[in-house]
């Protein structure tokens, strides 16, 4: 087990036992990352939270008993710095739009690659909202309505490098986040600029702004 005092203490939430034990395996992998807690339902999440005060609560969303919602709330209320992750199978944006509104800053996909939730973790360490791709696209897709066909041309893969892209990401990370050479990177950029009909990275900005993938704050921030 790693050290705990220099760690990001983790807490895990599922009520399927194997589950919390793969993903256990994957975080203690980290030499950053420590599980020092796992709950099998809301009721008992709530409880070890007072208990052991993780960094991060990684936490399953349908579960037996409480639901992961009702103990995000319930956690929220007893500490509103509480830094919560929904590690769900639920692609239906309207689960993180309900997992934010409980509190959660973050909303991983358990289809998504492992190297997402690890992602996701020091994202919301450092207080950034954070989605996996495919829950972001689908966000994206329900905001835009009658306007999403351009968007829903993009791969999940495809989505994920423009979110980067239009973030100015350079090539060389954008290919080490993902585990691909630059070369695909470049490949994708093209690719992602020839179905949403733009010829430059202004136009590509452009058009994330509009369909709600880049904000201004963003922008600004950069």
């Amino acid at each position: 087990m790693n050290n705990t005092a220099n760690a990001i203490n983790i807490m895990l939430v599922d009520d399927h036992a194997i589950v919390r034990e793969g993903y256990r395996s994957l975080l203690q992998k980290q030499d950053n990352m420590a599980v020092i807690a796992e709950a099998s339902d809301g009721a008992q999440a709530y409880l070890f939270y007072k208990q052991h005060n993780p960094d991060i609560t990684v936490m399953d969303i349908s579960m037996q008993g409480k639901s992961g919602l009702e103990a995000i709330s319930r956690i929220k209320k007893f500490d509103a710095e509480a830094k919560i992750i929904v590690f769900s199978m639920h692609q239906n944006p309207n689960f993180a739009l309900q997992a934010t509104r409980a509190g959660a800053l973050g909303y991983v996909t358990k289809s998504s690659d492992p190297e997402v939730l690890i992602r996701a973790i020091y994202d919301v360490q450092k207080n950034k909202y954070t989605l996996s791709a495919d829950i972001a696209k689908a966000l994206a897709i329900e905001k835009l309505g009658s306007d999403s066909i351009a968007l829903d041309k993009l791969t999940v893969r495809e989505f994920e490098i423009l979110r980067m892209i239009v973030e100015a990401m350079p090539t060389q990370k954008i290919a080490d986040t993902l585990n691909i050479s630059p070369k695909t990177v470049a490949n994708t950029h093209y690719i992602i600029k020839k179905k949403l009909g733009v010829n430059s990275d202004i136009e590509l900005i452009y058009i994330a702004i509009r369909l709600n993938i880049l904000d201004l704050q963003t922008l600004s921030d950069t």
